[in-house]
């Protein structure tokens, strides 16, 4: 595995990093191509394509483990990588960290959520006690060799944003190299997350259709984030594009009416490298 949480952090020292989310190694390659510089291999995008299901604690760490390593075999690209709660306690979180670091995460995220977690966006959340995350977190820091460790809490949602920031520079202060408050309601708690912790890489995550208003990078980058996340766009992008596809071939028995918003099947496989491939495979026949 290549060493590239230094990186990501000199990349958010320098301003703001936008990480589009993934869902898959094809997305990967393809936000890859598009000029990101950083991707976020979402946890709810893991849900919604691999099981079909939603966020809701579903996932364990195996499938996240073998998820980010078929991406990070695809893209150069740092990964930051949702782990949910660690999968357990702090000895779980511990094993969390070196897991996914051998499969590629250049950060890796851990929530206070108890556990079965849900998505940081839908209701009913519940925290695990302050003092259990420290530990957790501490547990993380311990483990991990040069990934960076990014510290969410859940506590707006259910405590208050006023508590939220109180765990939120425990985390600081406890070494967590990026702090992220989920689901600041208004752009103006935003900037209140932001003068709250001065000095502190912050992250900021847009859900369309979620409790935080979506920003542009650069109105996020100027109130004072380092990093940005578009987590589980694509999926949303990719589930309307297949709903009107299959309504399509239904419909008609055909796809022709559909093929002016998909690539055919030439263009698929040069935006995947298939020539290129072919062309390497022939190379190390020709030595045999």
């Amino acid at each position: 595995m290549t060493a590239v949480g230094g990186g990501l952090r000199a990349m958010m020292v320098e301003g703001l990093v936008l990480a589009p989310g993934v869902c898959d190694a094809l997305t990967a390659h393809l936000a890859t191509m598009a000029g990101a510089r950083a991707l976020y291999v979402s946890g709810a995008a893991l849900a919604y394509t691999r099981l079909g299901r939603p966020d809701v604690g579903l996932t364990m760490l195996p499938d996240v483990a073998s998820h980010v390593a078929a991406i990070a075999d695809r893209t150069p690209l740092p990964l930051v990588v949702d782990a949910d709660t660690g999968f357990g306690n702090a000895i779980n979180a511990a094993r969390t960290v070196r897991v996914l670091e051998r499969a590629g995460a250049a950060a890796i995220q851990l929530e206070d959520q108890t556990f079965p977690k849900r998505c940081g966006h839908l209701r009913d959340k519940t925290v695990v006690p302050l003092a259990e995350m420290r530990g957790k977190l501490a547990a993380a820091l311990d483990a991990r060799q040069d990934a960076l460790i990014v510290a969410r809490t859940d506590a707006a949602a259910v405590e208050g944003l006023e508590r939220a920031l109180e765990r939120a520079a425990a985390f600081a202060e406890d070494g967590a190299d990026v702090v992220f408050v989920e689901a600041p309601r208004s752009r103006a708690d935003l900037a209140r997350v932001v003068a709250a912790l001065p000095g502190v890489a912050l992250m900021a995550n847009m859900v369309e259709g979620g409790a935080t208003p979506v920003l542009p990078a650069d109105e996020l980058a100027a109130l004072g984030f380092r990093l940005a996340i578009f987590p589980g766009g694509i999926v949303r992008a990719t589930a309307r594009a297949a709903s009107d596809y299959y309504a399509v071939l239904m419909r008609d028995g055909s796809t022709a009416a559909f093929s002016d918003r998909m690539w055919d099947f030439d263009e698929l496989n040069a935006a995947i490298g298939t020539p290129e491939l072919l062309a390497e495979g022939r190379r190390y026949e020709e030595k045999a």
